[in-house]
């Protein structure tokens, strides 16, 4: 016999163009300079377990068909590489916008490909902490957008340099999240068709999580 209170079916789903929280309708992934001269000087956390976070954050915008831009610094200047190729690989069929600075805010293709999306929820991640995520988050801020920092997909020069920045961008108004939040708040619920979608990520999340865990990396 079924237990009448049991729980099969999803609740309500609220408006995901005005929801508060994160819907794959309502927000942009922003990821800024992953490239192979930016991770050679990160300290805070290292190159695997950044890695994990920021490919978590790919996998869920693509599974959820979330908006992402990805920008680079200095490649047409012939200064830098592009973007690490897993990442790269992670992202079909999404082109790199490059800069001159070191604020992404400032470029006009980067911030015209934001306003295209027409939505003011960025969840955004950067190399380094202090410098190209904080720039561009202050200005966004300012200019009325919601501004989610990747917390564990980003790392800066020194451990200090990455919480202090992280400290900044909350003063402003920032909200910051985890990679596995994220994926989280796009799912919302496990009785929902598309919550397969988490259960992969994790299927593999997981696993090379506890690898690193083990390795001390």
């Amino acid at each position: 016999m079924t237990d009448a209170r049991s729980k099969t079916q999803p609740e309500p789903v609220r408006d995901p163009s005005t929801d508060r929280l994160l819907t794959p309708q309502n927000c942009v992934v922003a990821l800024i300079d992953y490239q192979p001269e930016q991770y050679g000087t990160v300290r805070s956390a290292t190159k695997e377990r950044i890695d994990l976070n920021v490919l978590a954050v790919c996998k869920a915008a693509m599974k959820y068909e979330v908006p992402v831009i990805l920008s680079t610094v200095g490649v047409d200047l012939g200064v830098n590489k592009s973007t690490a190729e897993a990442i790269r690989a992670e992202l079909p069929g999404v082109e790199e916008i490059d800069r001159t600075g070191v604020n992404a805010w400032e470029d006009e293709d980067f911030r015209q490909a934001v306003e295209d999306t027409g939505r003011k929820k960025v969840v955004m991640a950067g190399l380094w902490t202090e410098v190209c995520l904080t720039f561009p988050t202050l200005d966004m801020l300012a200019e009325g957008f919601e501004v989610y920092p990747v917390a564990d997909a980003v790392g800066g020069i020194s451990s200090d340099s990455h919480h202090w920045a992280l400290e900044r961008m909350i003063s402003a108004g920032a909200s910051p999240l985890t990679a596995i939040s994220f994926a989280s708040e796009l799912m919302r619920n496990w009785a929902r068709e598309d919550s397969d979608n988490l259960r992969e990520i994790m299927n593999w999340y997981f696993p090379l999580k506890n690898e690193l865990d083990k390795a001390g990396k």
